[in-house]
């Protein structure tokens, strides 16, 4: 997603770098932000302008479609920066007359009054993890707290940078915050308030940083064209990534930590590996976006499943497409996994259907699974490679004989869409996820439901066992991982 000075927003497909459909107007003068909320399926996004207004908007499918609210209020000027709050309900910005405003998410009303203590335009804006406090970055070299309930700055600014504040993220346990600005990063202590690190690596300003998912790392992106990664604890380096050509305009950590993304002047997004660093960018003409990952046992090759309906095959250690693409599919392809033995793979998807195919010469292996009712969101082989669970939107998850292709077992119990289907490593159990905000437990041999974890407030997006088995972990749209003992069922974490 994108705001450009055209006044629009438009919908890009990561892989090719091709617009996917058209150009979302509303806007009267230039689009400086965009921000997506936490919520998952179909999350907000909102759109900061220089016409003095945020607007938001939902994606319908290739189409992002206005919402008809349109926030703004007497006094404020152009919008460089948005953030959500991490419930999705409210809405941070911050503008060009040095203001901070809150608005909620829901009716564009603004909440409170404004946040005022910068004199300079303030670029950067971010909520804590817990939600309880924003951060700011401001064009007076400063960075500022503040209560997100009170509205109210929390003590002085913090001060060390010679030059505009561009950038601000708070680590993921809110101890830290990172600030970008004249060629360096600075490291704050949350609490304390004090400048623990100074990373001075870079040889132009520094326009975005983020933290790793864990924590123990910081990626910086700049106007000298690099992307670099530093340790959080010493502030000392730990790489550079070069490759792009222009200057690098956002950074971003994968949800595993183990890869980077970056977007440029250069209109490109490259991945790249955290360390080692390969700089790998994966693309095939004709490529829309991709929506499932996995890799082969052996870790050499990748397949990806993605919403051309198509399947891809890439080299792990190149990044080169092998074969050519596995076409069979009518509709989104939403989740791709390998037998424990690598020889095959299989996909699911909106076309409502499970397929099979050689891993080898990438051929589809018979006709289709049938079954389901609607979209297949999840596959798995079990630990033996003999059975496949499939979990479809049709609220039922399906168990297949991988050798006959005969469906075995249907397991009915959600009351929403199935979105994750594990097995547990020994084969005996099937864990599933779903929009009814549970997590189920099945007996994997009989079919019958086993149990049901109650706890989160939210869709449940992905469950997974632990090696031992022992245990599920759970991750929801309500902002929280959980972790359960499997037998007896018992809530572990928040």
């Amino acid at each position: 997603m994108s705001g450009s000075f055209d006044h629009t927003l438009r919908l890009w497909d990561i892989a090719t770098g091709e617009a996917v459909g058209e150009r979302a107007a509303g806007h009267t003068d230039n689009v400086n932000c965009v921000a997506v909320s936490p919520n998952g399926a179909g999350s907000l996004i909102a759109s900061g302008s220089d016409d003095r207004t945020i607007r938001t908007w939902r994606l319908d499918a290739d189409r992002i479609i206005s919402t008809g609210l349109v926030a703004r209020v007497d006094g404020m000027r152009g919008v460089n920066s948005l953030a959500f709050s991490p419930d999705g309900s409210r809405i941070v910005s911050g503008s060009d007359d040095g203001a901070l405003r809150m608005w909620s998410a829901k009716t564009g009303e603004q909440v409170g009054h404004a946040m005022e203590g910068h004199t300079d335009r303030v670029w950067s804006v971010a909520f804590a993890p817990g939600g309880a406090r924003i951060a700011s970055g401001s064009g007076d070299g400063t960075v500022r707290l503040w209560d997100a309930q009170t509205l109210q700055p929390l003590g002085d600014p913090l001060i060390g940078h010679m030059g505009r504040v561009f950038s601000v993220a708070f680590s993921p346990d809110s101890t830290s915050i990172a600030s970008g600005s004249d060629e360096t990063i600075r490291i704050w202590d949350a609490e304390t308030r004090q400048l623990r690190h100074t990373l001075a690596e870079h040889t132009a300003r520094v326009w975005s940083v983020a933290f790793s998912p864990n924590g123990r790392h910081i990626a910086s992106g700049s106007w000298d064209h690099t992307v670099r990664i530093w340790d959080a604890a010493t502030g000392k380096a730990v790489g550079v990534l070069k490759g792009h050509t222009k200057d690098v305009l956002s950074v971003v950590f994968s949800p595993d930590g183990t890869r980077i993304i970056s977007g440029s002047y250069d209109k490109t997004v490259r991945v790249w590996d955290r360390i080692p660093v390969t700089g790998l960018v994966m693309r095939t003409d004709g490529m829309r976006g991709v929506n499932s990952l996995a890799f082969s046992p052996d870790g050499s090759r990748i397949v990806s499943g993605s919403s051309d309906g198509a399947l891809r095959m890439w080299n792990a250690v190149t990044g080169e497409q092998v074969g050519d693409a596995m076409q069979g599919h009518t509709d989104w392809v939403w989740s791709v996994a390998f037998s424990p033995d690598g020889a095959r793979i299989a996909s699911g998807s909106d076309d409502r259907t499970v397929r099979l195919w050689d891993a080898e010469t990438l051929q589809p292996l018979g006709d289709p699974l049938t079954g389901h009712m609607d979209w297949v969101h999840s596959v798995a082989f079990s630990p033996d490679g003999a059975c496949i669970a499939s979990g479809s939107e049709d609220e039922t998850i399906r168990i297949w004989d991988a050798e006959t292709r005969q469906m075995k077992y249907t397991l009915a119990g959600h009351t929403d869409a199935v979105w994750s289907v594990a097995f547990s490593p020994d084969g005996w159990h099937i864990a599933s996820g779903s929009d009814d905000r549970s997590v189920r437990i099945w007996d994997a041999t009989t079919g019958k439901a086993v149990g049901v974890l109650k706890g989160h407030t939210d869709w449940v997006w992905s469950v997974a066992f632990s090696p031992d088995g022992t245990q599920i972990v759970s991750g929801s749209a309500d902002n929280t991982v959980r972790v359960w003992d499997r037998i007896p069922v018992s809530d572990l974490s928040t």
